[in-house]
């Protein structure tokens, strides 16, 4: 297994990082549509659909995203489309969260697989948008939700339980913890501290962010795009759980699929697209 993971970990960079340094944005906004078209197939199979109905929802998601390129959305601004991305994501995803596995069911399934491409498409706009601003920008968001991510599960290792007397959401994901979902949060404040004091561009998002807003609220937004980092991850759990499938598929050997991978950036893009044009 670990072999596996080291294998395709070290494919992915081979195509990500090239793609990701080129410089027009061109080559990792292909990529990415590429992975989102995956995610499409990968939530189509989770929600019951047959193989060539889960093909289908993957070419839709690309001719959903086409149309957004050829109308030159990439590069222009979206304001309110980002406002609504976030309310949506908050609310529905609190929701969703309250509901639990037993209520994911109980959505008509046409909605289900609508909402799912939606959001990645959404997402694969996002992080178009991210790349056209600047490399730098991009990293900072992704490398806030990677942090969030090791912080948790570091924080959950070591000080699991210790604090807190219930599981963050045992129906949907027993391993996880508060301790956990704290640690994350602190990660993330400080990686937007340190990166503060080290960015001599202002071009990353923390930066865009304190010099829009002031520190203060920069820092309450990290925490805040910290809390939906956990909300896409445990989104998807649920609907994991709900399919009875441990992974959203094995496209990625070693790393289950790439809706694994990318869960909880789902609703960080777009969010942190709507900080900044707020």
């Amino acid at each position: 297994m670990l072999k596996q993971r080291v294998i395709t970990a070290l494919v992915l960079l081979a195509i990500l990082l090239p793609a990701l340094f080129y410089p027009e944005p061109w080559p990792f906004v292909a990529v990415a549509l590429v992975l989102i078209a995956a995610g499409a197939w990968e939530w189509a199979r989770l929600n019951g659909y047959g193989s060539m109905a889960s093909l289908a929802t993957g070419f839709a998601c690309v001719v959903l995203c086409g149309m957004a390129w050829d109308l030159g959305l990439l590069e222009r601004p979206l304001p309110l489309l980002w406002r609504l991305a976030g309310a949506a994501w908050v609310l529905a995803g609190a929701w969703l969260l309250r509901g639990g596995v037993a209520g994911w069911p109980q959505i008509p399934r046409a909605i289900r697989l609508v909402v799912g491409v939606l959001a990645l498409w959404l997402a694969w706009l996002a992080v178009a948008q991210a790349r056209f601003i600047g490399i730098e920008f991009l990293l900072s968001v992704l490398l806030l939700v990677w942090v969030a991510d090791i912080g948790a599960y570091f924080a959950g290792k070591a000080l699991g339980g210790r604090f807190s007397k219930g599981k963050l959401a045992p129906s949907i994901s027993p391993g996880k913890s508060w301790e956990g979902v704290w640690g994350g949060m602190a990660g993330v404040l400080v990686l937007c501290i340190a990166w503060l004091l080290l960015d001599a561009t202002g071009e990353g998002l923390y930066a865009r962010l304190a010099a829009q807003h002031g520190l203060a609220v920069t820092l309450l937004a990290m925490v805040f795009l910290a809390a939906l980092s956990v909300v896409g991850d445990l989104v998807e759990s649920l609907v994991k759980r709900s399919a009875g499938a441990k992974d959203s598929s094995g496209l990625l050997p070693g790393h289950g699929g790439v809706l694994d991978r990318v869960d909880a950036l789902l609703p960080v893009l777009p969010l942190a697209m709507m900080l900044i044009t707020a």
